[in-house]
C-alpha cells in the first residue's frame, strides 16, 4: 500500500486585504415608490434602507467581481499571479456554465488559478471564506481570492411589495493568506432546508423550455414574467432574530472570545431590525461597532458582509487588528458565522 504524504500548508489563515465595488448608480427610496404602495418612512422603519445601488448594463457581475477583487489583491499587497483559487459566491450570474470565477481568474492575470462558483445565498461569503482557510492550510493554495458579488435587481420584482426595496448590487472581496497565529475562527454552518419555500426564486428556469409562448408566465400587463426573489418575511425575521443569535453566540464560544473582547460585529446586511435584535440578544458592549451598511447599500446577499467590513475599515470605524464576528444567513436556508482578525 502507497503511502500518501500529508499536505503542507500554513499553520493558520487571516484575511490579508478586503475591497469592494459598489455601482454608480445610486437609487433612492422614491424610485422604488413609483412601483409600489408604500412611503419612505415605511421602508426605513421595516427595513432602515434609505438607498441602495443599482448595477448599469456594463457593471456586470465579472465586471464588478474584478473591480473589487483588484482592491483586495493590492490591499493584501500581493500580486494576482500568487492568487492560487478564486472562489466565487453568487445566485445572480444567469450562465450555468462556465463558473464566472473563471473568467475573473483569467482577467486578474492569475496563473490559472484553481476557480469555481458557489450558491449559498446571503451565507455564501462565509462558506467561500471557510473553504479559503481550508485551502491554505492544507496547503493546496498559498493565497485564495474570496468574492461575494450580486445584481440582484435583475432578480427583483418592481411591483412586490414585501421585496421591491430591499435588494442591491455590488461586490466585495478578500484575499486569504498564511498566518502564524490564529485569525479566522472556526465555523459554525449549516442548513434549515424544511424552510427552502421562505425564499426562493419565484419561476424555475425550466418554467421557460415551452414550445407556446402563451404558456409562459406574464404579469399583469400581459409581459413574460423574468423568475425575482420572493420570501415570506415574517418567518424569515422570526428565524434570523431567534436563532441566528445562537448560531453567533456558538461561533464566540467556539473562537474563544466573549462578547467584551469583540470590537467589530458585522452581520449579513439584510434588515436593520435583525440587525439591532441580534446586538440585544447578543448582549454586545457599547465599545462594539456594528456594521449597518444596509442603510445606503441594500442587501447584496453574498456581497454585502466583505462591502460592510471593506467600508468600516475605509471609515475608520474599524481598525487593522480588530476582531470581528461575522454570520451570514438566508436563501436554503442557510448560514455560516466566524470570528476574524480584521486585515
Amino acid at each position: 500500500m502507497a503511502k500518501i504524504k500529508p499536505a503542507k500548508g500554513a499553520p493558520y489563515a487571516r484575511i490579508l486585504g478586503v475591497g469592494g465595488y459598489r455601482p454608480t448608480r445610486v437609487v433612492p427610496n422614491e424610485v422604488i415608490l413609483e412601483r409600489i404602495d408604500s412611503s419612505d418612512e415605511w421602508i426605513r422603519s421595516r427595513s432602515g434602507i434609505e438607498t441602495r445601488h443599482w448595477a448599469g448594463p456594463e457593471e456586470t457581475v465579472a465586471a464588478m467581481a474584478i473591480e473589487a477583487s483588484g482592491k483586495a489583491i493590492a490591499d493584501a499587497g500581493i500580486d494576482a499571479a500568487q492568487i492560487g483559487a478564486v472562489i466565487v459566491s453568487t445566485v445572480s450570474h444567469f450562465a450555468q456554465t462556465p463558473a464566472v470565477a473563471t473568467q475573473i481568474a483569467d482577467k486578474l492575470g492569475t496563473d490559472k488559478a484553481a476557480a469555481f462558483d458557489i450558491s449559498a445565498g446571503c451565507a455564501g461569503f462565509g462558506y467561500g471564506l471557510t473553504l479559503a482557510k481550508g485551502m491554505v492550510v492544507e496547503g493546496s493554495a498559498e493565497y485564495v481570492l474570496v468574492i461575494g458579488v450580486e445584481r440582484l435587481s435583475d432578480l427583483t420584482d418592481l411591483d412586490d411589495r414585501t421585496t421591491a426595496f430591499l435588494f442591491g448590487d455590488g461586490a466585495g472581496a478578500v484575499v486569504v493568506g498564511p498566518s502564524q497565529e490564529p485569525a479566522i475562527g472556526p465555523t459554525v454552518w449549516g442548513s434549515e432546508g424544511d424552510k427552502a419555500e421562505t425564499i426562493k426564486q419565484t419561476i424555475p428556469w425550466d418554467r421557460y423550455r415551452v414550445d407556446d409562448v402563451s404558456q409562459l408566465p406574464l404579469d399583469e400587463h400581459g409581459s413574460i414574467k423574468f423568475p425575482a426573489i420572493t420570501q415570506e418575511g415574517q418567518a424569515v425575521f422570526r428565524w434570523a432574530v431567534f436563532e441566528m443569535a445562537k448560531v453567533a453566540q456558538q461561533a464566540l464560544d467556539a473562537a474563544g472570545v466573549s462578547p467584551e473582547e469583540l470590537d467589530v460585529f458585522i452581520p449579513h446586511q439584510a434588515n436593520v431590525r435583525i440587525i439591532d435584535s441580534m446586538v440585544k440578544t447578543l448582549k454586545l458592549p457599547e465599545h462594539v461597532t456594528v456594521a449597518r451598511d444596509i442603510r445606503t447599500t441594500g442587501n447584496t446577499s453574498a456581497a454585502s458582509i466583505p462591502l460592510a467590513m471593506e467600508r468600516l475599515l475605509a471609515t475608520g470605524e474599524a481598525k487593522s487588528g480588530d476582531t470581528a464576528l461575522i454570520i451570514g444567513f438566508g436563501a436554503g436556508l442557510v448560514y455560516a458565522a466566524t470570528v476574524v482578525t480584521l486585515p
